[in-house]
Protein backbone atom coordinates (compact mmCIF):
# COMPACT_ATOMS: atom_id res chain seq x y z
CA UNK A 1 0.00 0.00 0.00
CA UNK A 2 1.70 3.53 -1.13
CA UNK A 3 1.52 6.12 1.14
CA UNK A 4 1.59 9.83 -0.88
CA UNK A 5 2.54 12.38 1.43
CA UNK A 6 3.60 16.22 0.94
CA UNK A 7 6.37 18.47 3.35
CA UNK A 8 5.21 21.58 4.95
CA UNK A 9 7.25 25.30 5.36
CA UNK A 10 10.77 24.80 5.97
CA UNK A 11 11.20 22.05 2.90
CA UNK A 12 12.22 25.14 0.24
CA UNK A 13 15.73 25.76 -0.78
CA UNK A 14 16.36 28.74 -3.25
CA UNK A 15 16.56 27.27 -6.98
CA UNK A 16 14.13 24.09 -6.05
CA UNK A 17 11.68 24.10 -8.59
CA UNK A 18 14.03 25.69 -11.79
CA UNK A 19 14.56 21.34 -12.76
CA UNK A 20 11.04 21.06 -12.51
CA UNK A 21 9.98 23.85 -15.23
CA UNK A 22 12.24 21.73 -17.76
CA UNK A 23 9.51 18.88 -17.73
CA UNK A 24 6.95 19.14 -20.69
CA UNK A 25 4.06 21.63 -19.74
CA UNK A 26 5.50 21.92 -16.60
CA UNK A 27 6.14 26.26 -17.55
CA UNK A 28 2.47 26.78 -18.32
CA UNK A 29 1.02 24.99 -15.47
CA UNK A 30 3.33 27.03 -13.45
CA UNK A 31 2.45 30.63 -15.20
CA UNK A 32 -1.17 29.71 -15.19
CA UNK A 33 -1.20 29.08 -11.22
CA UNK A 34 0.62 32.01 -11.13
CA UNK A 35 -1.09 34.46 -12.30
CA UNK A 36 -4.33 32.35 -10.66
CA UNK A 37 -2.89 33.59 -7.21
CA UNK A 38 -1.36 36.72 -8.23
CA UNK A 39 2.58 35.55 -7.31
CA UNK A 40 5.54 34.96 -9.59
CA UNK A 41 5.97 31.39 -8.75
CA UNK A 42 8.48 31.42 -11.45
CA UNK A 43 11.00 33.89 -9.82
CA UNK A 44 10.57 32.85 -6.18
CA UNK A 45 11.07 28.86 -7.28
CA UNK A 46 14.55 29.77 -9.19
CA UNK A 47 15.64 33.05 -8.65
CA UNK A 48 14.64 33.70 -5.41
CA UNK A 49 17.17 34.08 -2.30
CA UNK A 50 16.80 31.76 1.11
CA UNK A 51 15.17 35.11 2.58
CA UNK A 52 12.43 35.62 -0.40
CA UNK A 53 10.86 32.22 -0.12
CA UNK A 54 11.28 32.26 3.76
CA UNK A 55 8.51 34.68 3.79
CA UNK A 56 5.07 33.11 4.97
CA UNK A 57 3.10 34.41 1.98
CA UNK A 58 5.52 33.13 -0.50
CA UNK A 59 6.77 29.63 1.21
CA UNK A 60 3.12 28.57 1.19
CA UNK A 61 1.99 28.51 -2.22
CA UNK A 62 5.41 27.92 -3.46
CA UNK A 63 5.31 24.72 -1.55
CA UNK A 64 1.78 23.33 -2.44
CA UNK A 65 2.55 24.35 -6.08
CA UNK A 66 5.48 22.37 -6.18
CA UNK A 67 4.01 19.43 -4.78
CA UNK A 68 1.20 19.43 -7.15
CA UNK A 69 3.71 20.10 -10.65
CA UNK A 70 5.71 16.96 -9.19
CA UNK A 71 3.30 14.97 -8.45
CA UNK A 72 1.39 15.25 -12.08
CA UNK A 73 5.21 14.37 -13.43
CA UNK A 74 4.43 11.23 -12.17
CA UNK A 75 1.70 10.20 -14.10
CA UNK A 76 -1.55 8.18 -13.27
CA UNK A 77 -0.75 7.07 -9.19
CA UNK A 78 -3.58 5.38 -7.34
CA UNK A 79 -2.34 5.60 -3.70
CA UNK A 80 -3.91 3.95 -0.67
CA UNK A 81 -3.76 6.98 1.54
CA UNK A 82 -2.50 10.98 1.57
CA UNK A 83 -1.20 12.94 3.74
CA UNK A 84 0.39 16.64 4.33
CA UNK A 85 2.64 17.98 7.14
CA UNK A 86 0.97 21.83 7.54
CA UNK A 87 0.65 23.47 4.54
CA UNK A 88 1.27 20.09 2.80
CA UNK A 89 -2.19 18.96 3.41
CA UNK A 90 -3.33 21.99 0.97
CA UNK A 91 -1.49 19.83 -1.38
CA UNK A 92 -2.94 16.42 -0.01
CA UNK A 93 -6.57 17.77 -0.29
CA UNK A 94 -5.57 18.17 -3.91
CA UNK A 95 -4.30 14.63 -4.08
CA UNK A 96 -7.66 13.55 -2.53
CA UNK A 97 -9.75 14.81 -4.56
CA UNK A 98 -11.11 17.58 -2.33
CA UNK A 99 -10.02 20.58 -3.98
CA UNK A 100 -8.51 21.21 -7.38
CA UNK A 101 -4.97 22.51 -8.37
CA UNK A 102 -6.10 26.10 -8.24
CA UNK A 103 -8.79 26.19 -5.78
CA UNK A 104 -6.32 24.73 -3.35
CA UNK A 105 -3.55 27.38 -4.55
CA UNK A 106 -6.01 30.28 -3.92
CA UNK A 107 -6.61 28.79 -0.21
CA UNK A 108 -3.62 28.91 0.58
CA UNK A 109 -1.94 31.95 -0.75
CA UNK A 110 -4.82 33.47 1.75
CA UNK A 111 -2.93 31.05 4.31
CA UNK A 112 0.10 32.85 3.85
CA UNK A 113 -0.73 36.13 3.82
CA UNK A 114 -2.79 35.59 7.14
CA UNK A 115 -0.42 34.10 8.91
CA UNK A 116 2.20 36.34 7.29
CA UNK A 117 0.48 39.39 9.48
CA UNK A 118 -0.08 37.52 12.26
CA UNK A 119 3.52 36.73 12.53
CA UNK A 120 4.51 40.05 12.03
CA UNK A 121 2.41 40.85 15.48
CA UNK A 122 5.34 39.36 17.45
CA UNK A 123 8.42 38.59 16.23
CA UNK A 124 8.18 34.78 16.57
CA UNK A 125 10.29 31.25 15.53
CA UNK A 126 10.19 27.65 15.75
CA UNK A 127 13.47 25.02 16.55
CA UNK A 128 13.51 21.16 15.67
CA UNK A 129 14.66 19.22 18.77
CA UNK A 130 16.35 16.19 17.96
CA UNK A 131 16.16 13.30 20.04
CA UNK A 132 14.80 13.25 23.61
CA UNK A 133 11.41 11.80 25.72
CA UNK A 134 8.86 13.76 24.10
CA UNK A 135 7.20 12.96 28.10
CA UNK A 136 10.33 15.05 29.27
CA UNK A 137 10.36 17.69 26.46
CA UNK A 138 6.94 18.65 25.92
CA UNK A 139 6.80 19.65 29.86
CA UNK A 140 9.72 21.65 29.63
CA UNK A 141 8.71 23.30 26.26
CA UNK A 142 5.79 24.51 28.70
CA UNK A 143 7.77 25.59 31.17
CA UNK A 144 9.90 27.99 28.93
CA UNK A 145 6.51 29.49 27.27
CA UNK A 146 6.99 27.04 24.12
CA UNK A 147 4.50 25.27 22.71
CA UNK A 148 5.40 21.77 20.80
CA UNK A 149 3.91 22.76 17.92
CA UNK A 150 4.83 19.59 15.67
CA UNK A 151 5.13 16.30 17.34
CA UNK A 152 6.88 14.22 14.54
CA UNK A 153 8.24 11.26 15.93
CA UNK A 154 11.33 9.42 15.50
CA UNK A 155 12.48 11.75 18.33
CA UNK A 156 11.70 15.33 16.77
CA UNK A 157 9.68 17.65 18.28
CA UNK A 158 8.99 21.21 17.04
CA UNK A 159 8.63 24.31 19.84
CA UNK A 160 7.45 27.54 18.46
CA UNK A 161 7.23 30.90 20.32
CA UNK A 162 8.65 34.16 21.02
CA UNK A 163 12.24 34.64 19.50
CA UNK A 164 12.95 34.97 23.64
CA UNK A 165 11.44 31.59 24.75
CA UNK A 166 13.63 30.18 21.64
CA UNK A 167 17.11 31.81 22.64
CA UNK A 168 16.05 30.62 26.53
CA UNK A 169 15.63 27.04 24.53
CA UNK A 170 18.86 27.56 23.44
CA UNK A 171 20.37 27.84 26.77
CA UNK A 172 18.54 25.15 28.64
CA UNK A 173 17.96 22.31 26.16
CA UNK A 174 15.51 19.22 27.83
CA UNK A 175 17.22 16.49 29.16
CA UNK A 176 18.27 13.99 26.11
CA UNK A 177 18.06 16.42 23.58
CA UNK A 178 21.21 16.66 21.28
CA UNK A 179 20.62 19.49 19.36
CA UNK A 180 18.11 22.55 18.94
CA UNK A 181 18.03 23.71 15.06
CA UNK A 182 16.23 26.92 14.13
CA UNK A 183 13.47 26.53 11.31
CA UNK A 184 13.59 28.28 8.01
CA UNK A 185 10.01 30.00 9.06
CA UNK A 186 9.09 33.35 10.16
CA UNK A 187 6.65 33.19 12.68
CA UNK A 188 5.53 30.41 15.64
CA UNK A 189 2.99 28.61 13.30
CA UNK A 190 0.50 26.12 15.05
CA UNK A 191 0.33 27.95 18.31
CA UNK A 192 -1.95 30.81 19.53
CA UNK A 193 -0.08 33.62 17.77
CA UNK A 194 -1.70 32.22 14.68
CA UNK A 195 -5.45 32.44 15.52
CA UNK A 196 -5.94 36.02 13.88
CA UNK A 197 -5.40 33.94 11.04
CA UNK A 198 -7.91 31.05 11.63
CA UNK A 199 -10.98 33.50 11.03
CA UNK A 200 -9.73 35.07 7.64
CA UNK A 201 -9.03 31.47 6.32
CA UNK A 202 -12.31 30.17 7.52
CA UNK A 203 -13.78 33.02 5.31
CA UNK A 204 -12.37 32.29 2.25
CA UNK A 205 -12.78 28.72 2.70
CA UNK A 206 -16.65 29.10 3.42
CA UNK A 207 -16.82 30.20 -0.50
CA UNK A 208 -15.72 26.55 -1.67
CA UNK A 209 -17.27 23.65 -2.56
CA UNK A 210 -15.16 20.63 -1.54
CA UNK A 211 -15.43 17.04 -2.36
CA UNK A 212 -15.14 13.96 0.00
CA UNK A 213 -12.67 12.49 -0.98
CA UNK A 214 -11.43 10.06 -3.32
CA UNK A 215 -8.77 8.29 -1.39
CA UNK A 216 -7.98 8.13 2.43
CA UNK A 217 -7.33 11.47 3.81
CA UNK A 218 -5.37 11.10 7.05
CA UNK A 219 -5.16 14.30 8.82
CA UNK A 220 -1.87 15.62 10.89
CA UNK A 221 -4.86 17.16 13.64
CA UNK A 222 -4.65 13.78 15.22
CA UNK A 223 -3.82 10.80 12.60
CA UNK A 224 -7.09 10.23 12.10
CA UNK A 225 -8.72 9.74 8.61
CA UNK A 226 -11.54 12.00 6.96
CA UNK A 227 -14.21 11.17 5.12
CA UNK A 228 -15.60 14.29 4.28
CA UNK A 229 -14.75 17.41 2.36
CA UNK A 230 -16.44 19.39 4.68
CA UNK A 231 -14.59 17.76 7.22
CA UNK A 232 -10.83 18.02 5.59
CA UNK A 233 -12.05 21.57 4.30
CA UNK A 234 -12.63 22.88 8.53
CA UNK A 235 -9.44 21.37 9.31
CA UNK A 236 -7.47 22.80 6.80
CA UNK A 237 -8.80 26.03 8.28
CA UNK A 238 -8.42 25.22 12.47
CA UNK A 239 -4.49 23.42 11.80
CA UNK A 240 -3.04 27.05 11.66
CA UNK A 241 -3.26 27.30 15.39
CA UNK A 242 -3.58 23.53 16.40
CA UNK A 243 -0.12 21.67 17.07
CA UNK A 244 0.79 18.86 13.60
CA UNK A 245 0.82 15.69 14.96
CA UNK A 246 3.07 13.66 12.09
CA UNK A 247 3.45 10.91 14.69
CA UNK A 248 0.20 9.79 14.86
CA UNK A 249 0.14 9.97 11.07
CA UNK A 250 2.59 7.39 10.55
CA UNK A 251 0.73 5.20 13.18
CA UNK A 252 -2.46 5.38 10.56
CA UNK A 253 -0.10 4.66 7.98
CA UNK A 254 0.94 0.98 10.15
CA UNK A 255 -2.42 0.56 10.86
CA UNK A 256 -3.38 0.91 7.57
CA UNK A 257 -0.78 -1.66 5.93
CA UNK A 258 1.65 1.08 4.42
CA UNK A 259 4.71 -0.30 2.40
CA UNK A 260 5.80 2.78 0.44
CA UNK A 261 5.74 6.40 1.00
CA UNK A 262 6.49 9.10 -1.80
CA UNK A 263 6.83 12.42 -0.53
CA UNK A 264 6.51 14.91 -2.77
CA UNK A 265 8.62 17.61 -4.30
CA UNK A 266 10.87 19.47 -2.54
CA UNK A 267 11.18 15.58 -0.82
CA UNK A 268 13.38 14.68 1.81
CA UNK A 269 12.14 15.51 5.19
CA UNK A 270 9.49 13.57 5.50
CA UNK A 271 10.93 10.32 4.26
CA UNK A 272 14.09 11.13 6.44
CA UNK A 273 11.27 10.42 9.64
CA UNK A 274 9.69 7.93 7.79
CA UNK A 275 13.08 5.92 7.26
CA UNK A 276 13.59 6.10 11.54
CA UNK A 277 10.02 5.96 12.60
CA UNK A 278 8.36 3.23 9.86
CA UNK A 279 11.14 0.11 9.48
CA UNK A 280 10.64 -1.87 6.31
CA UNK A 281 8.32 0.81 4.43
CA UNK A 282 10.12 1.67 1.14
CA UNK A 283 10.64 5.59 0.43
CA UNK A 284 11.57 7.85 -2.11
CA UNK A 285 11.92 11.92 -1.64
CA UNK A 286 10.99 13.65 -5.09
CA UNK A 287 13.86 15.89 -5.07
CA UNK A 288 14.54 16.65 -8.66
CA UNK A 289 12.97 15.15 -11.99
CA UNK A 290 16.11 12.80 -11.62
CA UNK A 291 13.78 10.58 -8.91
CA UNK A 292 10.90 10.09 -10.81
CA UNK A 293 12.22 6.68 -11.91
CA UNK A 294 12.49 5.39 -8.59
CA UNK A 295 9.34 6.54 -7.66
CA UNK A 296 7.37 5.31 -10.44
CA UNK A 297 9.13 2.00 -9.84
CA UNK A 298 7.88 2.15 -5.81
CA UNK A 299 4.29 3.18 -7.44
CA UNK A 300 4.53 -0.22 -10.35
CA UNK A 301 5.22 -2.35 -6.48
CA UNK A 302 3.10 -0.86 -4.39
CA UNK A 303 -0.29 0.96 -5.74
CA UNK A 304 -3.43 -0.16 -6.14
CA UNK A 305 -4.61 -0.64 -9.40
Amino acid sequence: MLVLVAPGQGAQTPGFLTPWLELPGAADRIAAWSEAIGLDLVHYGTKADADEIRDTAVAQPLLVAAGLLSAAALGEVAPGAVAGHSVGEFTAAAFAGVLDDTAALRLVRTRGLAMAEAAAVTATGMSALLGGDPEVTVPHLEKLGLTAANVNGAGQIVAAGTLEQLAALDADKPEGVRRVVALKVAGAFHTHHMAPAVAKLAEAAAALSPADPAVTYVSNKDGRTVATGAEVLARLVGQVANPVRWDLCMETFQELGATALIEVCPGGTLTGIAKRALPGVATVALKTPDDLDAARTLIAQHAAV
